[in-house]
């Protein structure tokens, strides 16, 4: 068991390991016994059918305009455009596309030569029918800056715009075209799509089995047939000792136990874990009436405290057993993210000196700070149920206390979580590939918006600097104003700046694969809805193959 101490206290990472396998080898047992008819097929499945479990089952189903495919690949419809290894634009339906001058009309090229699954040809008014059913979906696409959608002819779609939006580009390369001829109330458990596969059998709560879709017009993946099973983490890698899968999705707690048979694949990701700070004192309102603020989380000094004082390093080290890498931002390493917002942490004097010089001192000697009678304490929820956030929050505590701030940490539920987050700090996830998401953070017009926000946080300087951003009529053109809005040297969302956030770690994300199995370069992963690890299935193939 690997011990990782800072300074009085020390965290021992094998205890999470020792709870995790517990419930695992129940797990195991199941997973052993239920599948015990797949375990002895796996050894003689053909070598283009792949057992996968790789992520949870989608609740909504397989719609994109509610929302499948955000955080991944949709797998049976295919996209305008899409994003390769280097997250760089390339075309999909799309044979190329144009912004006007003033940015508010984008026009997109279509191929000629696209089927859907059922043989039915894909033209310019599945586009149209598609975005308009997404922007009156009330889902988390956000269209509410479309003014409208045409399809001039077969394999012409232009788009207007109410005003320039530089992350429109996004919602091309993430929104799955859905047939109009083929779309009803069940189309999210029937999707007919023109994506590389085609859904033949949904077992809820079990599985999902699907195959080559015969009418794609891409590069063919090797692999006709994939199952897709719904594991939890723990009985994912049950399914992997027992053999009965060939790639699982696994925790940071299993990474450095051998499996016969399997190598282990890290993938980097923006998967980001964060402490979100409540920013107005107390007696606030949130936006549809409930109580927000907190008088201690409100001050600055305590916030910027919280952040020098974690060790981030050591959280990667101590919960993620290596797996990840410390977070300073939403989007570390992504082309929007400020480099200047790198700061060092893991410092408790540091952070007292803050303190002091904010007017927190101890007065009584327990060894916790206060200013005007307010001791230096809050609570900080996480998802009950979810052992990677439980550990950040725990071990983030005993380094917060250190510089004499008390942190209560609390599972809840996400209903409970909701209501509680306008009044307590809340470790959040987020990471996507789309920068709107930082501006869905930050930005005022946002607050408290589902869970954006929830911090109500507002600067009208940041403000500025994201609607610029937005306003910007390409990517490139944007990414000096995501970066001042983060930091521009005097104020941002960044630690240097207000700090609403306290960012902790960004979480590899961790597959079991047979070996052999080669699953080629991956992109730098978002946050772990969906299905990422599958967005270039048309290169994973066995190794051999590729001598």
């Amino acid at each position: 068991m690997r011990e990782f101490s800072w300074g009085k206290r020390s965290v021992r990472a094998g205890v999470g390991i020792l709870l995790i396998c517990t419930v695992g080898l129940s797990g195991c047992t199941q997973v052993t016994s239920s599948t015990e008819s797949v375990h002895q097929a796996a050894a003689s499945l053909p070598k283009d059918e792949l057992v996968l479990a790789v992520g949870t089952e989608p609740e909504g189903g397989f719609d994109p305009t509610t929302g499948w495919g955000q955080y991944g690949s949709p797998l049976f419809q295919s996209t305008l455009l899409k994003r390769d290894a280097k997250l760089q634009l390339v075309n999909d339906l799309a044979t190329e596309h144009s912004v006007s001058e003033d940015g508010l009309t984008w026009t997109v090229t279509l191929r000629d030569d696209v089927k859907f699954s059922d043989g039915e040809p894909l033209t310019a008014e599945d586009v149209r029918f598609t975005f308009e059913t997404a922007a009156k979906s009330g889902s988390v696409i956000d269209l509410t800056n479309m003014a409208d959608v045409e399809a001039p002819d077969t394999t012409t779609v232009v788009f207007t715009l109410k005003s320039p939006q530089s992350t429109f580009i996004s919602l091309l390369t993430t929104l799955g075209i859905v047939p109009e001829h083929a779309y009803g109330p069940d189309y999210a458990e029937h999707p007919v799509g023109s994506g590389p596969y085609k859904l033949v059998q949904w077992d809820k709560g079990q599985q999902a089995i699907v195959e080559a879709n015969e009418q794609y017009y891409g590069k063919k993946s090797t692999f006709q047939k994939l199952t897709f099973l719904y594991l939890d983490e723990d009985a994912a890698f049950a399914a992997a000792q027992a053999g009965t899968v060939d790639i699982a999705a696994i925790p940071a707690a299993f990474s450095k136990q051998q499996v016969s048979g399997m190598k282990l694949e890290s993938v980097k990701t923006v998967d980001n874990r964060g402490i979100m700070f409540p920013m107005q004192p107390a007696g606030a309102k949130s936006g549809d009436g409930l109580p927000a603020g907190n008088d201690v989380t409100s001050d600055i000094s305590i916030r910027k405290a919280v952040n020098v004082a974690i060790d981030r390093t050591a959280l990667v080290e101590g919960v993620l057993e290596g797996q990840g890498r410390p977070a300073y931002s939403v989007s570390d390493d992504l082309p929007w993210s400020n480099p200047d917002s790198v700061f060092a942490d893991g410092n408790p004097d540091e952070a007292k000196q803050i303190l002091a010089d904010g007017g927190w001192v101890d007065t009584d000697g327990d060894g916790i700070v206060e200013k005007n009678g307010i001791k230096a304490e809050f609570n900080l929820i996480y998802f009950a149920g979810d052992l990677t956030r439980q550990s950040l929050a725990l071990a983030a505590a005993d380094m917060v206390a250190q510089a004499g701030i008390k942190v209560n940490v609390e599972g809840k539920s996400r209903e409970e979580t909701k209501k509680l987050a306008y009044t307590n700090a809340v470790l959040f996830g987020w990471g996507s590939h789309d920068p709107l998401e930082t501006y869905n953070l930050y930005s005022s017009t946002h607050k408290g918006e589902g869970y954006y926000n929830t911090g109500l946080y507002s600067n009208p300087t940041v403000d500025n600097w994201m609607q610029q951003a937005l306003q910007a009529t390409t990517e490139e053109e944007a990414l000096p104003f995501w970066q001042k809005a983060e930091w521009d040297g005097s104020t941002g969302f960044s630690y240097q700046g207000d700090a609403p956030w306290a960012w902790l770690v960004n979480i590899d994300h961790l597959y079991l694969v047979k070996s052999g199995l080669n699953i080629g370069e991956q992109q730098i992963h978002p946050h772990g809805h969906g299905w990422p690890v599958t967005s270039n299935l048309e290169e994973w193939s066995w190794e051999e193959e590729l001598k």
